[in-house]
């Protein structure tokens, strides 16, 4: 790629729009993340009686389940994220490309 075309596409309003909502999109799903981690993590380090609660007469306790929560919560969010990037970053992305060319 020439610099006259990275000029171009920096410079195209449509990729300006693109690196907005991608970025303000990946803060939200960063801050959600950063809230259910930390949030774990307090509760472990501030909660420990409550996380050692057990579930029924077995091993279980509430910080088994919690803890799986926080990874399926991620899993979850990278799907969000993907799925958002397949369609809408994509389509800004073919536009530009079409602009640009």
């Amino acid at each position: 790629m020439n610099a006259d075309m990275a000029q171009r596409i920096a410079s195209h309003p449509k990729y300006i729009e693109l690196k907005s909502r991608r970025t303000r999109f990946g803060w939200w799903l960063t801050a959600l993340m950063m809230i259910v981690y930390y949030g774990f993590i307090m509760l472990v380090a501030f909660k420990k009686d409550l996380l050692s609660t057990k579930l029924g007469a077995g091993v279980m306790t509430l910080g088994m389940p919690i803890g799986l929560g926080v990874i399926l919560f991620t899993i979850v969010i990278t799907g969000i994220y993907v799925r958002r990037a397949n369609s809408e970053f994509d389509e800004l992305t073919e536009d530009i490309r079409k602009a640009v060319m």
